[in-house]
């Protein structure tokens, strides 16, 4: 059976959920676009550099059902600790067993997508956000929608506790397709904070997860999303985050990469209102043969508003890592300030990185730049710390450290900070790097 065959029939099957059911048609027309497009292939410019032929030949199948384990733990995937909301989907499924959501202001909804598929917030956002232009990739996810997590804060609301949307990939039984799909929409003056965290279980086959999440800032709200991928080498993920803004409202970004076979992260991010604040933040460590792959797109539609990017990578062995962030600064967005930065080290010789940092710039009454390096470790630096007793792999990992640690410290939320710099040194002191 050929991949779009495999995946014909696999769509033809998939009963989903109510809220699929209730998507129908547009579950339909997304999967028309996919089957007319196919996988994307290094063929395709912006995929240049990212072979996902294992992804495309992988005939995963998506999950009908889900028998959950009550063996199955989720104290090893609490990054951020348990005080916080939490909500924990199994392959794409919500699990209300493992999940814990406290007590919310009036009006404020953190939940399964699924379960409140009625809300007039999920009717009115729900695919609007990404649109029917956000690529082959998007589009299977929204054919094999069947949840993922909802986020609401009503107008003036301020949910004080972080809340964790925590994805298990378990491929113990077969290759398995998850398409989360998330919504989160911050109203006017309301703040969140959110974490998206992805993990994997099985090593017996290889796990695909297709995630897409919609963000919706309205005026004044403050959005502040951090997402961290700590699958397996035996699992792909591509995502695809879009988020909209409206006047004088804030988004927040961090995506840290530790694992995964195959990472690819797009983001787009629409500045639609004036003063806007955008934030994006990466960081990426890579060893063995992993293949990580970071694009943006920011786009300032109008004036007086801000985006600040830095991205890092680490990367060793043969692992290759892709940048390709945009800057589109229109006509009439006068007053622009946007920097895009980003910065790497390469630990091996065949270790690679293909950056393309770019500006696109319509106006002429704006502060733009944009910033690429790419190099080795500081040998006087090195030979430092080993003159002051510092074992080589030990002087090795602190520079490391120091040169992640100012994305890191983006994270807001210190629990969560905190266990990531404990995985980012665990990571580094490994010989391999």
């Amino acid at each position: 059976m050929s991949t779009l065959s495999h995946y014909i029939t696999a769509f033809e099957e998939f009963r989903g959920s109510e809220l699929s059911a209730g998507i129908a048609p547009v579950r339909r027309e997304a999967f028309d676009r996919f089957s007319a497009k196919g996988f994307p292939t290094t063929r395709d410019e912006e995929w240049k550099y990212t072979n996902i032929a294992s992804i495309s030949t992988g005939n995963f199948l998506p999950r009908q059902t889900y028998r959950q384990p009550s063996s199955l733990s989720i104290d090893p995937f609490l990054i951020a600790g348990n005080d916080l909301h939490l909500l924990v989907f199994i392959n794409g499924r919500y699990s209300a067993s493992h999940s814990r959501v406290g007590n919310l202001p009036a009006g404020a909804v953190v939940g399964s997508l699924a379960d409140h598929s009625q809300h007039p917030v999920v009717k009115e956002h729900l695919g609007k956000i990404s649109g029917n232009t956000a690529g082959a990739m998007a589009d299977l996810n929204t054919a094999f929608i069947s949840d993922g997590a909802f986020i609401y804060t009503p107008e003036k609301c301020h949910i004080e506790k972080p809340v964790h949307c925590l994805f298990i990939n378990d491929t113990s039984d077969e290759a398995t397709l998850v398409a989360p799909r998330n919504l989160f929409v911050a109203s006017k003056f309301s703040n969140v904070r959110i974490i998206e965290s992805f993990h994997a279980v099985g090593a017996v086959h290889h796990g695909f997860t297709n995630a897409v999440t919609e963000v919706v800032t309205e005026q004044e709200a403050v959005l502040d999303l951090t997402k961290v991928q700590l699958e397996n080498n035996q699992t792909y993920h591509i995502g695809y985050t879009a988020a909209a803004q409206q006047r004088q409202s804030e988004f927040h970004i961090t995506t840290i990469t530790l694992d995964g076979a195959i990472v690819r992260n797009n983001l787009n991010i629409a500045l639609n209102g004036e003063r806007c604040a955008a934030h994006l933040y990466g960081l990426y460590l890579l060893n063995g043969s992993q293949l990580v792959d970071n694009h943006s797109l920011v786009d300032h539609a109008v004036p007086h508003c801000e985006s600040n990017e830095l991205y890092k990578g680490i990367i060793d062995d043969k692992a290759q890592g892709v940048f390709n962030g945009k800057i589109f600064v229109r006509k009439d967005a006068q007053k622009t300030n946007a920097y895009q930065s980003n910065k790497n080290i390469l630990l091996s010789d065949e270790a690679a990185m293909n950056t393309k940092p770019q500006l696109e710039i319509f106006a002429d009454d704006v502060k733009c730049s944009h910033g690429t390096t790419t190099g080795q470790l500081d040998e006087e630096a090195l030979f430092y710390l080993r003159s002051r007793g510092i074992g080589e792999n030990d002087a090795r990992a602190l520079l490391n450290i120091a040169f992640s640690a100012d994305v890191i410290r983006k994270i807001a939320y210190e629990p969560l900070r905190g266990k990531l710099m404990e995985l980012m040194e665990l990571k580094l002191k490994k010989a391999a790097f």
